[in-house]
């Protein structure tokens, strides 16, 4: 992560206007959006883990990513919480959770019910079927070798390490991974994204690393970035190293810290996005027989409209424009905006971020987990962002930023995203933010926030909007897990359709593989239709469907189960 001034001045004005709920959110445009902070109430109660605070080196300031999704087969959303370590033994640490729902947005702990014994310092995680039985797999990266725990649950009640004779415990400094069936036979890829050589016996020296006069940790600058790898699934529980035949290495590595899988071209295969710390963003687009091209420079996306590189953490993919193409949004360092890059078509992206209205007042912000969700319920696509910055300094020394940050949301208004503050009292709060994941975990139709922080507790948020009658679209693969990603869904209504991509989830984390939509200008009664792209290229169209309904929809059959939604009295 690195620091780019510009305009001290301005900056500091910028973070003044900002942090104090001034002039950039405007008083006079209310929202409907509402969060509540349920933590206390939902029975996740730790504090996650990663070096100790203050931070005084680059290891330290990632923090632990979060997954949703249901290990337990019961229709709800369960979460798993990829936990850290400290410097003084970083291979004991307190160890990752794995929380049960219980089928009201509580939550029970059960780590050790199902043998999960994780305690070295765990980064980010996955999640796929990778062995096709019908269980979601979980892929845990690390400072050090990373583990596969494969899924178990309805056989023995447990998850079991099966790193060693799968294959892919690399043992680089990983940071977020993707799942994806990249080469079209059926069952799930694995992009591995890793960062820099770091050694806890002989740390980089901070001396020298200064920031508007301020002794800071070192790095990424300086420090040796880490290859990226790509595992081909063999189909027997095994992978294989491919990234060098399959033109997944660039001239030289990346300083990764984000990935997603999606169809960016909409040829019918998986293309891969990687966001990079300080080095420029890489974009592998599929060739076929997984074969890819790096493309990131020629098609735009590796850089911002000045053409400099920044610094990516968070990805989110959305059709902002209506174009019909999936745009991406990432989040970068402090001093510098987020980008909202616009898919042109033909592979081709544009910097449109100030356009949109999300360029100028996120400089003081250093962003990371971020995702684009119907929070409203009106048919359009929002914007969260979880925000903390990583120099521990900032709390004593006048900087353009601070520490803890407040989240940020923007509502879609028309052609612009509308900052909000008054979204709940979670948006005046600051915290020292990192991952989020996003899914329904009270079952009643809209989508709430999990967000990690650094060295602090794990925050669940409730979405308390006005309730509205959604349509909630859940994808099975046909061999009845989670291999999803990469599909495109669509609700269809005449001419028009709204999308949603499932691609894993933004930095270090993964959220449920599913699609939420709000009735929006749909007039009451009319039954639109759900459209899913798969990433094989196959579609299916499914008629007739209702609002206030949970449709699930499984490959190759031509049938979805409907399920009434729970609701919510507002």
């Amino acid at each position: 992560m690195r620091i780019r001034i510009r305009s001290i001045t301005s900056v500091v004005g910028l973070c003044a206007a900002i942090c104090t709920g001034g002039s950039f959110a405007d008083p006079t445009q209310k929202s409907s959006i509402r969060f509540t902070d349920v933590t206390a109430d939902s029975g996740v109660d730790f504090t996650m883990t990663s070096g100790k605070t203050p931070s005084r080196y680059i290891l330290e300031v990632d923090g632990g990513g979060v997954a949703l999704f249901d290990y337990d087969g019961d229709g709800d959303l369960d979460l798993f919480f990829a936990n850290g370590a400290t410097l003084d033994e970083p291979e004991k640490g307190p160890g990752s959770r794995l929380y049960a729902n219980k089928g009201n947005g509580k939550f029970l702990d059960v780590t050790e019910k199902v043998g999960i014994n994780l305690r070295r310092w765990a980064m980010g995680v996955a999640v796929g079927d990778y062995d096709s039985d019908g269980a979601d797999d979980l892929y845990v990266t690390c400072f050090g070798a990373n583990v596969l725990l494969r899924n178990d649950v309805a056989k023995s009640g447990r998850f079991t390490d099966v790193t060693e004779t799968s294959g892919v415990g690399n043992d680089r400094w990983g940071t977020s991974a993707a799942f994806g069936d990249l080469d079209a036979d059926g069952d799930l890829d694995l992009y591995l994204v890793n960062y820099l050589e770091f050694d806890p016996e002989n740390p980089p020296d901070r001396a020298g690393s200064m920031i508007l006069g301020v002794n800071v940790m070192a790095g990424p600058s300086g420090l040796l970035p880490q290859q990226d790898v790509l595992y081909e699934n063999r189909g027997d529980g095994t992978f294989r190293d491919v990234t060098s035949q399959s033109g997944c290495l660039p001239g030289k590595p990346g300083f990764g810290l984000g990935v997603v899988v999606f169809d960016m071209d909409l040829d019918g295969k998986l293309d891969i996005l990687v966001g990079n710390d300080s080095t420029e963003n890489f974009l592998f687009r599929n060739l076929g027989g997984l074969r890819f091209k790096e493309i990131g420079v020629v098609s735009g996306i590796a850089s911002n409209y000045d053409g400099a590189n920044q610094a990516t953490m968070g990805i989110a993919i959305a059709d902002v424009d209506g174009n019909g193409y999936p745009d991406v949004f990432t989040t970068n360092f402090s001093s510098d905006t987020n980008t909202l890059h616009l898919n042109l078509g033909n592979a081709f992206f544009d910097d449109r971020t100030s356009q949109f209205g999300l360029a100028m007042i996120s400089h003081p912000f250093l962003s990371w987990g971020t995702g684009f969700y119907d929070f409203d319920s009106d048919a359009d696509e929002d914007l969260f962002i979880a925000n903390g910055h990583v120099y521990p300094e900032t709390a004593e020394h006048p900087m353009d930023t601070n520490y803890e940050q407040r989240p940020m949301l923007f509502e879609r208004a028309g052609k612009r995203f509308r900052y909000h503050l008054e979204s709940g009292e979670i948006f005046e709060r600051r915290f020292p933010a990192r991952s989020t994941a996003f899914g329904d975990i009270d079952d009643d139709g809209d989508v709430d926030v999990i967000m990690t922080t650094l060295n602090d507790k794990v925050r669940v948020f409730r979405n308390d909007s006005p309730h509205r009658q959604v349509l909630v679209v859940e994808l099975r693969s046909a061999r009845g897990g989670s291999q999803v990603q990469g599909a495109l869904v669509e609700l269809v209504v005449g001419d028009r359709a709204w999308r949603r991509w499932i691609t894993g989830g933004s930095y270090q984390s993964s959220d449920a593989p599913v699609a939420y939509f709000g009735p929006g200008a749909v007039a009451e009664g009319v039954k639109p239709s759900v459209r899913v792209t798969w990433p094989n290229g196959k579609k299916g169209v499914y008629s007739g469907i209702l609002f206030g309904r949970k449709v699930t929809i499984t490959e190759g059959e031509p049938t979805p189960r409907i399920t009434p939604l729970r609701g919510r009295a507002d």
